[in-house]
């Protein structure tokens, strides 16, 4: 018993000492915590530098944009071809991917040698070859003269400009084929093909085996966004926020970046890590200088290093009694399968003494368990490594997703990974322990990346599908030039018919004369009392006037006008009214001032002089009784006599168009239009006396109030409103009313967004399908969240969070898909108010007989003012529509309450003015 516990302890004691001489001999293989968390800041920093447009000429670690968008959601259904080249073996597979509510892929397959002359040879070789064995798959399968989507995982550096397109700059591993660097492969392949007649393919996608991998995993789990290659060679991809990708046009959505976390190290980055061992193998490898972090880890030269490291400890006499065998001298005769045999938990000894032994060895118990550590140092150098690059891109996409703490699964392939016993457990625990605050999964990619080209392709095909049910809807609001000047044309006929007596009534642009004959010319003064109704907000205001200077003071207070209100009686909302202006008149302690007032009214009025003013219809959600057909000043006049409080002079009743155009006509003399893009759409301007049948006298210029929002109204657009427009139009207060008005106003424009939202649903383009509750309700979609969504500096991740508001969960391209939506439905808005406004800029040309013409127009609106690209739009098609016009848009900073009092001014000084002036 005593001599089983001596030989125990006698072994144990041989064991340590020889483990003991191998960890000081491999000293520099040994990688502190302190040493990988400075691998992984040196990582993201190569990252960071492959990413910038400046610095990825120079990085070692290319990042290279993969053009794959998205991952599978499930929908992805079809046949499709796969192709995998970049191994020993080159595969051809078959998918066929079915939906049926349930995932489900079935898959066929043929492995085809890549003999050495082949992969030695010249391109066209290759790609004849391959597109042989193409061919020769789908005969036995009886698939010729079928056509199939295609997708290649190409496993070598490529730079693409597309997912179907893909040039190489450089082979790796093993291959050396000659003139495919610095071309397009799959243009190559595509020639090789098309020599088979019979075959009839589509190539949709380029992959590289690591992008497959993730694809591959993702399919069978969402949260998977990373993808790793531990096998011959080594590599890692994973989505990138498009934001961050200096390399590629655009910042929505995210794309999967090719790391290509070989060539780490290139530049000299990791010299301080690299051993004598890595230096020598790198100095007998087929390219020397390149892919040196793949040099320490992958499969290609694990095996090659165990045996430089055996063949200089031998010759130091610390292994095989110093003896060298012949085999141990030759290059490549020891394995990465050697080395995993060797590191299996109990038959290890047994396999290391039998592996060196075919090598002409004669190992003692000491020499295997030397041996046998020299093998679990390398390989677990390699783990380190890699777990060290892989906590990288972890931390980069926790802090892309601004998170605390991420969830994500990391698709695993690769033959080092899958037949090492003990590589999964090493790199897990050392990824768990550098990124503490990632949740990572590890994925083991069953089907290999050649499944995953046929998903990336899937997926490909169901977003090219998709993508094409969403153009249709989006091209329905992109007009053509001929469309807007159709527009202009049609918007300058109804000018000319709203002011002609015999077809004024027929006319939907209403040219309603506003008795403004006249701009401020600098000499009015006073105090005035302004009032400005519009919206849901009622405005009241004192405005001081003082001559020579141009000055204006204004204090205002803003009351709300509760739905009960605009939609009971006029008496209640005049009522209302009136108790706003006393509490007004109380906080500035006005009562009992017999003040002139101005009263801005932004609604549809016949007036016949400039304090009379008759509502033809209420707009904008107003619908108190008893009021159109009516005078709004005598309506306004009898409520302040039942308040019985104060008296007030009544001057001018204004549309806030008018307003805005005599503001912006107080700071410059040019500004003759008045343009208001906000809840509403109206424009007025200064037209000729001449030209106006409806008023007596034909000298001077008066201020036409066009109402332009009725344009249309009877069926001149219908060419161009869609069926969005049409439900968006019968849902109103007012239907068949305000047509253009409609397609072009704050009030509008959000709800048909609403609407195409609601019909891509339905077709399971958008929100997996699923029309939540609040996406039915009316309203939902105010018009600030296009001004917010469409910000050029808010990030997807920003867009998802205002639509998780609104209750809809989306994904990222969800988010992108409704911000094209938000889009296309305001840059129409913009072009269709600019059609209008060119038709009027270039009637004021003509009626001054000028060849080119200098015009300022006054702008007032939350749309014009708060939305990022509104306003560029519509300056930029009146620019194209009215080439002969100057056009200046002049933003009307104090809106048209000061408008109102600046009317109220000049008609005072107007009737002032002695007899005859």
């Amino acid at each position: 018993m005593f001599a089983v516990h001596l030989m125990a302890f006698y072994f144990t004691k041989l064991k340590e000492d020889h483990i003991k001489k191998v960890d000081r001999f491999l000293y520099h293989m040994r990688l502190s915590d302190e040493t990988l968390l400075d691998i992984m800041t040196r990582f993201q920093a190569e990252m960071q530098k492959g990413l910038g447009k400046d610095t990825n000429p120079t990085a070692s670690v290319k990042m290279l944009p993969t053009f794959v968008r998205a991952i599978p959601d499930g929908s992805e259904s079809g046949e499709f071809l796969s192709l995998d080249l970049g191994g020993s073996k080159f595969r051809v597979l078959k998918v066929q991917v079915s939906e049926d509510g349930k995932q489900k892929v079935q898959m066929e397959s043929q492995f085809y040698p890549t003999p050495n002359e082949i992969i030695r040879g010249n391109g066209s070789e290759l790609f004849e070859y391959v597109a042989d064995c193409v061919a020769d798959f789908m005969k036995t399968r009886g698939l010729k003269n079928k056509k199939f989507p295609l997708g290649l995982t190409f496993s070598f550096p490529c730079r693409q400009t597309k997912l179907e397109e893909g040039v190489l700059l450089s082979w790796t591993k093993k291959f050396k084929v000659r003139g495919v660097q610095d071309t397009d492969v799959v243009n190559c392949l595509t020639k090789a093909m098309k020599k088979h007649k019979d075959i009839d393919v589509d190539i949709l996608a380029l992959v590289n085996d690591t992008v497959g991998t993730m694809m591959t995993c993702a399919y069978d789990d969402p949260y998977c966004e990373v993808g790793v290659i531990i096998g011959t060679g080594t590599n890692a991809c994973y989505m990138e926020d498009m934001s961050n990708i200096d390399l590629v046009e655009g910042d929505e959505g995210r794309m999967c970046i090719n790391t290509e976390w070989g060539a780490f190290g290139d530049d000299g980055t990791l010299e301080d890590v690299r051993t004598e061992f890595d230096r020598d193998l790198d100095l007998g490898s087929l390219n020397p200088g390149r892919q040196l972090f793949e040099k320490m880890i992958s499969g290609l030269y694990l095996g090659e290093l165990v045996r430089l490291v055996l063949l200089k400890m031998a010759k130091a006499g610390l292994l095989f009694g110093g003896k060298i065998s012949s085999t141990l001298h030759t290059k490549g005769k020891i394995e990465t399968r050697h080395v995993a045999a060797m590191e299996k938990y109990k038959e290890g000894l047994a396999n290391t003494r039998e592996i060196l032994t075919d090598l002409g060895l004669e190992p003692s118990e000491a020499d295997c368990i030397a041996v046998q550590h020299v093998c679990t140092i390398i390989s677990f150098r390699s783990a380190n490594l890699c777990a060290a690059a892989l906590a990288a891109i972890l931390t980069r996409l926790r802090e892309n997703k601004k998170l605390l703490r991420l969830r994500t699964t990391v698709g695993v392939d690769g033959t080092l990974y899958k037949i090492h016993p003990q590589y999964p457990k090493r790199l897990h625990k050392v990824v768990r322990k550098l990124v503490p605050n990632c949740d990572v999964r590890f994925l083991l990619s069953e089907s290999g990346s050649t499944k995953g080209a046929a998903m990336v392709t899937a997926v490909a095909s169901r977003v090219q599908a998709k993508r094409k049910q969403i153009d249709r809807v989006l091209a329905l609001f992109r007009l053509t030039r001929e469309q807007l000047v159709g527009v202009q044309d049609k918007m300058r006929a109804e000018l000319e018919y709203g002011l002609k007596r015999d077809t004024h009534p027929l006319a939907t642009v209403k040219m309603l004369p506003t008795y403004v004959c006249g701009m401020p010319d600098g000499t009015e003064k006073g105090k005035f009392l302004a009032l400005d109704l519009g919206g849901t907000n009622f405005r009241v205001l004192l405005v001081k006037v003082r001559s020579g200077r141009r000055s204006v003071r204004m204090y205002h207070k803003i009351f709300a006008i509760p739905l009960e209100v605009m939609q009971g009686t006029g008496e209640e909302l005049f009522d209302h009214i009136v108790q706003c202006i006393a509490d007004f008149l109380d906080y500035m302690g006005l009562k009992g001032a017999p003040l002139p007032l101005g009263f801005t009214f932004s609604f549809p009025c016949r007036q016949t002089s400039i304090d009379k003013g008759a509502l033809v219809e209420w707009t904008k959600g107003f619908k108190a009784t008893d009021c159109e057909g009516e005078d709004m000043v005598d309506m306004l006049r009898e409520a302040i006599k039942r308040r019985n409080e104060f008296d007030l002079d009544i001057v001018a009743v204004v549309n806030d168009t008018v307003g805005t155009m005599m503001t912006c006509g107080y700071e410059d003399p040019n500004c003759e239009i008045g343009l208001i893009a906000g809840t509403g759409s109206n424009v007025c301007y200064m037209e000729e006396m001449s030209n106006i049948e409806l008023v007596e006298g034909d000298k001077g210029k008066m201020c036409i109030n066009t109402e332009w929002g009725g344009f249309g109204d009877n069926g001149c657009i219908n060419d161009i409103r869609t069926q969005y427009d049409k439900e968006v139009d019968e849902g109103s207060l007012n239907p068949g009313k305000q047509r253009y008005e409609k397609m072009t106003s704050g009030m509008y424009l959000g709800e048909i967004v609403r609407q195409i939202l609601i019909d891509l649903t339905k077709q399971g383009l958008l929100f997996r399908g699923h029309i939540s509750e609040r996406l039915r309700t009316r309203g939902i979609f105010e018009t600030k969240f296009l001004s917010q969504i469409e910000s050029d500096r808010l990030a997807l991740l920003q867009v998802r969070r205002i639509l998780q508001e609104l209750g809809l969960d989306s994904t990222c391209e969800d988010s992108i898909v409704v911000k094209e939506v938000c889009g296309a439905v305001s840059r129409r808005a913009a072009q269709l108010c600019g059609a209008g406004m060119a038709a009027i800029v270039e009637k004021r040309r003509e009626n001054q007989g000028l060849e080119h013409l200098k015009i300022t127009v006054g702008v007032d609106g939350t749309l014009y003012k708060l939305h990022p690209h509104f306003s560029w739009i519509l300056q930029e098609t009146v620019r194209e529509l009215a080439p002969r016009c100057d056009v200046t848009f002049m933003l009307s900073e104090d809106g048209s309450g000061k408008g109102a009092a600046l009317i109220t001014a000049v008609a005072k000084r107007l009737q002032q003015a002695p007899k005859g002036k």
